[in-house]
């Protein structure tokens, strides 16, 4: 290679500007890694600090059970046993055989159908008139007498009034899921209605808010967490109402299924439908616990 060849490859350098530029990115990367490790450290910590440990005692119950209910007197299946003879209704919970032969997926779904019907309307109908029991000490002095008899009546005791009244499993259903969950909503509700400071009512009187702008714009604020509370103890008992309704009027929800489950000696089948029934109650308190958070900003106790 000549010499003017040579002087030309060797003048070929990166800027100065871009080099330094270089560098900086390589110096950066190691603690851009180590910010990012950093974040995720408490994160991690904090969600084996969740879950860990009910892992844990899952397997300790599951373990104790299967010694116990492992020997041949022993009137409980065992854990392998409720895998080995019922484990396709956890692997295929939305078959359909036919029109009673269904997995659990969708049996669930038929009672969670029912739940949001009756609760809805226990929700709408316990706010209003808990909101007009605690605004007015007429109304409380009259009917919270009513309300403390009522509300414990057992909610199987309403079945038979409501098949005579709707001549109907299903409306029958929902009635009792009303009647169950209004309960708590109502009673919630009105407290909260009663706790309102009076700094915030003088507040409406001066802005001269009329009613409505003062149940929306005062009242539900301020009444929130009660209400939540009462949502959620609502809608637990709302669940726990169809199933034992569905026991007894029957159709293709999860409470039948237990009680044809039974008739059928089918154990396995129904400590299956018991699982499915603890985690759906868990996910529904879970859901009115998250909405609580969102619409109080976290004052609702969770």
């Amino acid at each position: 290679m000549s010499r003017p060849a040579l002087r030309a490859v060797e003048t070929v350098s990166p800027p100065e500007p871009v080099a330094a530029a270089t560098a900086e990115v390589i110096q950066l990367a190691p603690r851009a890694a180590a910010s990012t490790l950093d974040w995720l450290k408490p994160k991690a910590v904090a969600f084996a600090t969740a879950v860990v440990p009910p892992l844990l005692m899952v397997a300790l119950l599951l373990l104790l059970w299967e010694i116990l209910c492992s020997g041949s007197n022993a009137s409980l299946p065992p854990p392998s046993r409720v895998w080995r003879e019922a484990s396709d209704l956890i692997l295929d919970p939305f078959f359909v055989n036919g029109s009673q032969d269904i997995g659990l997926g969708w049996r669930v779904l038929t009672s969670l159908q029912r739940v949001a019907i009756g609760f809805g309307l226990s929700a709408i109908v316990g706010i209003l008139v808990g909101t007009l029991v605690g605004q007015s000490t007429w109304a409380m002095r009259g009917l919270d007498p009513i309300f403390q008899v009522l509300r414990t009546v057992p909610p199987l005791a309403w079945l038979p009034i409501s098949l005579a009244a709707f001549r109907d499993a299903n409306p029958s259903a929902i009635f009792v899921i009303f009647i169950t969950a209004i309960w708590p909503v109502l009673i919630n509700t009105s407290v909260g209605i009663r706790n309102i400071p009076q700094d915030y009512r003088n507040v409406s009187a001066v802005l001269r808010l009329n009613q409505f702008e003062f149940f929306w714009k005062i009242m539900l604020p301020s009444a929130a967490p009660y209400i939540f509370t009462g949502l959620r103890i609502g809608v637990g008992l709302a669940w726990l109402a169809i199933v034992a309704a569905e026991m007894l009027t029957g159709g293709v929800g999860i409470g039948f299924f237990i009680w044809d489950a039974w008739n059928s000696s089918k154990l396995p089948d129904i400590i299956i439908a018991l699982v499915y029934i603890g985690l759906v109650g868990f996910i529904l308190d879970r859901l009115i616990a998250g909405l609580a958070t969102i619409v109080t900003r976290g004052t609702a106790a969770n």
